[in-house]
């Protein structure tokens, strides 16, 4: 960071201005221009500095105090505007700041690393958006020639995220604990997790004064020997180096001796006597790192980060250990345990709520207060040796043993983040991806089967789904069985069908909680056009109603319904995809389409003719009218939506006969008062309006121009025929036409301009959409949605996206086939995780809908397909996670009910108080514990009785 301190420290230390000073609109233009520019180019290695957000947002206030007031507002997310907007109040004028000033960000304490080039320490608690903005070095460097100030506070982009393709700035680089042995020498070090190994061993050769050859380095997390650190182009990441570990310097008395004997003066810790008891008994001081991801197209400051939950004003200590008080809340007194707060560790609300709920779920206090060493499953290779169900054992006690007295769950954050790197750092993640993360890995560590057998799970081949069920049990308890599975693991019955061969397969899967998908409503409007083809209405717009994940059968059967089909007529369906050029290329015939494949800003056609036979055949009609192309030339083109009849091909086919079937489609177009004459227009005959034996239909007598005194105009018409010959049908009406019944019969309808005055062709031209979107009423914002509503959809029988099809072990081919669930059997414990959270690739969202969750006499009886079952399938709620904010950007608490003393309290963080019943509900709610009521609570008897149980039949 030499070259960025020297940079800054180049800058005039007082205010320094251009001959000609900046009005605020130029400075803020200028910053915006520049921000924009330099975040649209970060890479690698860059430079972002830290300003304190007191300072910026007084100098935000102050460049758009020349905006509109209509343009202020308040951004809900915190963040500050380079765009025109302004948070001030547009009252007053804003002074010009004074110089920059940091120190707010810095630490008063000693400087930990002496050896940094850069030795400025900033608080541990520090949050982007709330105390800094993080600002590009270009653009710290303009505004520190104009206002000076400091100290410059420098950080470095980094790769980051799974593919390493995301940027982010390293607020918070590692703080690792070197410790020589057997010299006994010690020192801290700032570093960065994407400085290789190699580095490493410079820097401790360097504080140290020793030679690369007299020493190895070890990984000491926890004061063990783990990993010998020899490979020196692998990053500290790859190694995973945890905030505030320990690193062992061990220097060898013989260059050539072997670093892996842990060297001959020191005991199996690899320090002295003296020295390892001072070490371990050394509180670590709390390591808040923040690598704040970056914006392509946003500078100002963003919300408050993770941890600012709305209408909060949380408490954070400048220095933490295992033992600090801190301001921690209410301290509630009273003779029950279990309302211990836990520290946050930087973004660490996620965790904390996660925790507090499966530690306040009664059948797991109970076992983890107990002695469950005996079950630790040590060979697992599934599991984490162990570690990870004794380092949540040892939190839970903490969290239950008397006192209040908040605990730093750092031990569990490291054990977590060294089997998990996915939640490694102190990033905002997702509570519920963290919790299923625990179930599964406690489940691993503390497996009573040692050995796991290879079972084969036959098919059910028509047997008794009890029997199947009971099977598919035995078996997953043959090789899972754990607490866990006693009381987290219920059983679904999932039904797959074949579209083409009605194939039914037929499985019962265990889970471990439910996710339930968040629709207002688990139906769509689909609005279609409706054309008649025996001329006995106008076209028509209908809107009906049909599943979100239904197919087009539900469509043709709702527009059926709607449209008072009768029996003798059918529904041919078009998607406007379908009719390109104004030619139909296909019909929606495949009743097993998804409707999800249909768009909301799509067209839908829907024709009304008489039923297929083997002898119809279909007419679609090609309107054309002239458009002219050159100055002196013209050509027929294609227009408007085609129209559809059919007519049998029984007996010969005369062009009359499809003149008359095409006047009758449009009879109901053909305008008010008009008459003719055979000598008004040569393109005029004399005809009857009754349709001929091979018309489509009957003409509605109500119908304005069906008066059978009318003459109705011939059309001009031509027919392509098989060969691609055309045929004048307008020639004489006694010509005979070879048609097959295998292709429809293509026609054209040319539309002279005084044909056009006869007719109101604006039904043919313009089809609405599919469902047209517009403002929300205030019924729709407001009218909540049931949790039964979201467990309904979760079970509705809904067919396989095209990336999940389903191989048929009869067509033996993938197939789309349609998918069911049924609940089968249940868990003590129901776990429910709403899904507010939805990603694509282009963006994420976060619904905000308030689901109605009961929290007393959940009843389940009528979703629990096993109707064997005599015990109550009624639940309580006791615990929930919320998520206020925000995605990436928001806050996790927990709403837990103490069952002892039968009250709520609001566990945020280190903060505890109690809160009413009523306001346990709230659109915030994110992952639900249920309890089954009344279930035995007897020690564990309800885990041994149902192992005993499950173990045999399932027999009530």
């Amino acid at each position: 960071m030499t070259e960025v301190a020297t940079t800054a420290a180049a800058a005039p230390t007082a205010t320094a201005l251009t001959d000609k000073e900046l009005s605020p609109e130029d400075e803020r233009v200028l910053i915006r221009d520049i921000a924009l520019t330099a975040e649209a180019n970060t890479k690698e290695g860059d430079f972002f500095f830290l300003i304190t957000q007191k300072w910026w947002q007084n100098w935000i206030d102050y460049v758009n105090q020349d905006q509109h007031p209509n343009n202020n507002n308040n951004n809900s997310d915190g963040s500050s505007s380079l765009a025109g907007n302004s948070d001030s109040n547009g009252s007053g004028i804003s002074k010009r700041p004074s110089g920059i000033d940091n120190s707010d960000l810095v630490s008063d304490g000693p400087v930990e690393d002496a050896n940094s080039e850069d030795n400025v320490e900033i608080h541990d608690t520090l949050l982007e958006g709330r105390d800094y903005v993080l600002l590009p070095q270009q653009v710290w460097n303009q505004l520190y020639s104009w206002y000076g100030g400091g100290p410059a506070l420098s950080r470095k982009v980094i790769n980051s995220g799974l593919s390493q393709t995301e940027f982010a700035v390293e607020v918070y680089p590692l703080r690792l604990q070197l410790l020589v042995t057997p010299k006994g020498d010690r020192s801290t070090i700032r570093i960065s997790k994407k400085e290789n190994i190699g580095e490493l061993h410079r820097r401790a050769c360097e504080i140290f004064h020793l030679n690369l050859e007299q020493v190895c380095i070890w990984d000491y997390y926890g004061h063990q020997k783990h990993a010998l650190m020899n490979d020196m182009d692998k990053t500290l990441a790859d190694a995973n180096i945890q905030m505030d570990q320990d690193i062992l310097v061990e220097v060898l008395n013989n260059v050539n001796d072997s670093a892996l004997s842990g060297g001959t003066s020191c005991p199996d810790n690899g320090f002295p006597d003296k020295e390892a008891t001072s070490a371990l008994l050394e509180p670590s001081k709390s390591g808040l790192s923040i690598a704040g991801g970056l914006s392509a197209n946003k500078i100002a400051s963003r919300g408050y980060s993770a941890e600012q939950s709305q209408n909060q004003t949380l408490g954070y200590p400048s220095k933490e250990s295992d033992n600090n008080l801190a301001s921690s809340g209410v301290i509630t007194r009273g003779t029950f345990g279990g309302l211990t707060g836990l520290l946050n560790l930087g973004n660490t609300c996620f965790m904390n709520s996660a925790i507090q709920c499966l530690v306040h779920t009664p059948e797991f206090a109970r076992y983890f207060r107990e002695d469950y060493h005996q079950e630790i499953n040590w060979q697992n290779p599934l599991g984490m040796v162990g570690e990870l169900a004794l380092a949540f054992g040892e939190l839970l006690r903490k969290l239950w043993a008397p006192g209040r007295t908040p605990v730093a769950p750092r031990p569990f954050k490291a054990k977590l983040a060294r089997f998990a790197p996915q939640f490694s750092g102190y990033n905002q993640h997702d509570s519920q991806e963290l919790l299923a993360f625990l179930l599964d890995g406690l489940h691993e560590d503390l497996n009573r089967v040692k050995h796991k057998p290879y079972i084969n799970s036959r098919d059910a081949d028509g047997r008794p789904d009890e029997e199947v069920a009971d099977e598919y049990w035995a078996n997953h308890i043959a090789r899972n069985d754990s607490i866990i599975v006693d009381v987290c693991q219920g059983q679904y019955k999932s039904t797959l069908v074949c579209p083409v061969c009605n194939k039914v397969s037929v499985t019962f899967d265990p889970f471990m909680y439910l996710s339930l998908p968040l629709q207002f409503t688990t139906t769509r409007s689909m609005t279609i056009t409706i054309f008649a083809c025996d001329g006995s209405a106008l076209p028509s717009t209908c809107t009906v109603t049909v599943p979100k994940q239904g197919r087009c059968r539900d469509l043709i059967q709702a527009v059926s319904s709607a449209c008072s089909l009768k029996q003798t007529e059918e529904i041919k369906l078009v998607e406007a995809c379908a009719i390109r050029n104004h030619l139909i290329h296909r019909f929606l015939d495949d009743s097993f389409i998804s409707l999800s494949s249909i768009k909301d800003d799509d067209h839908l056609a829907a024709y009304k003719i008489q039923k297929s036979a083997k002898s119809n055949v279909l007419i679609q009609l090609i309107h054309r009218r002239q458009e002219q192309e050159t100055s002196d030339a013209q050509r027929w083109k294609p227009f408007g939506t085609p129209l559809v009849s059919s007519l049998s091909c029984d007996d010969a086919i005369r062009s009359g006969d499809i003149q008359t079937i095409v006047q009758t489609m449009l009879i109901p177009l053909l305008k008010e008062g008009i008459e003719h004459s055979d000598d008004s227009d040569p393109n005029t005959s004399e005809m009857a309006t009754d349709p001929s034996d091979h018309g489509s239909g009957e003409v509605d007598n109500n119908c304005a121009s069906t008066s059978t005194s009318k003459v109705l105009p011939k059309l001009p018409l031509q027919l392509i025929d098989e060969g691609k010959t055309c045929i004048d049908l307008s020639a004489g009406d006694e010509k005979a036409i070879d048609v097959s019944a295998a292709s429809p019969i293509v026609v054209y309808l040319d539309w002279s301009s005084k044909l056009l005055e006869k007719y109101n062709i604006n039904y043919l031209e313009n089809l609405p959409e599919v469902f047209k979107y517009g403002p929300i009423t205030k019924k729709a914002r407001t009218e909540p949605l049931s949790l039964y509503s979201c467990l309904e959809a979760f079970l509705r029988e809904e067919p396989l996206v095209p990336e999940d099809m389903w191989y048929c072990p009869q067509c033996k081919e993938q197939r789309q086939a349609s998918k069911k669930l049924d609940l089968w059997r249940l868990p003590e414990v129901l776990v429910i995780h709403l899904k507010r959270f939805s990603y694509s690739r282009s963006m994420k969202h976060k619904v905000e809908t308030f689901v109605n969750f009961p929290i007393h006499d959940f009843d389940l009886t009528n979703y629990v397909a096993d109707k064997r079952s005599s015990r109550s399938q009624l639940y309580e709620l006791y615990a929930l996670t919320n998520h206020y904010g925000s995605m990436g950007s928001g806050h996790y608490t927990a709403h837990i009910k103490l069952l002892d003393e039968n009250r709520w309290y609001n566990f945020d963080d280190s903060h505890i108080s109690p809160i009413n019943e009523e306001d346990v509900k709230s659109a915030a709610a994110y992952v639900l514990f249920y309890r089954r009521a009344k279930s035995d609570t007897s020690g564990s008897g309800v885990a041994g009785s149902r192992r005993a149980r499950d173990r045999t039949s399932y027999k009530h």
